[in-house]
């Protein structure tokens, strides 16, 4: 078998319709779209995105509740009982990663001091609430804010 042998047996073998090339064609002028109206615009598909038929579009009709603030600060937090449980001294978003306690390294991190600690550690972090701050410095570690 050849490539030039082979053909498509029962399966469509009908060209493609090729619109607007000329009135030759059968589908030159108005290019088989009809005559005026949105549908025979270039644009009608792309500006009726949200349009549902002249119904009020389902974005309009949702209720909206609340604030949603542009300028969110997406920081991954980190409890002091996860950082006592682990058996490292030193932490920082690189090793927080390898020890799957944050997902991305490029984040900021904040610890928060819900579980106690009993070891000394050192923290590299981007924040730190103060009663966490004051835990660690109890137990004889250090904090460095980056």
């Amino acid at each position: 078998m050849e490539l030039n042998t082979l053909n498509p047996g029962k399966a469509k073998t009908t060209k493609r319709k090729r619109i607007g090339r000329g009135p030759g064609s059968g589908w030159g002028t108005t290019g088989g779209r009809g005559q005026k109206g949105a549908g025979a615009r270039k644009s009608a598909k792309a500006g009726r995105v949200a349009f549902e038929g002249g119904q009020m579009p389902i974005h309009r009709r949702t209720p909206k509740r609340g604030f949603k603030s542009h300028f969110v600060k997406d920081v991954q937090v980190i409890n002091l009982k996860k950082l006592a449980a682990s058996n490292v001294a030193e932490f920082d978003a690189k090793v927080l990663a390898d020890l799957g306690m944050i997902k991305h390294v490029s984040k900021p991190v904040k610890i928060l001091a819900y579980g106690a600690i009993d070891k000394a550690i050192t923290l590299k972090v981007n924040a730190i609430s103060e009663k966490a701050k004051a835990a660690v410095e109890a137990a004889g570690g250090k904090v460095e804010i980056i």
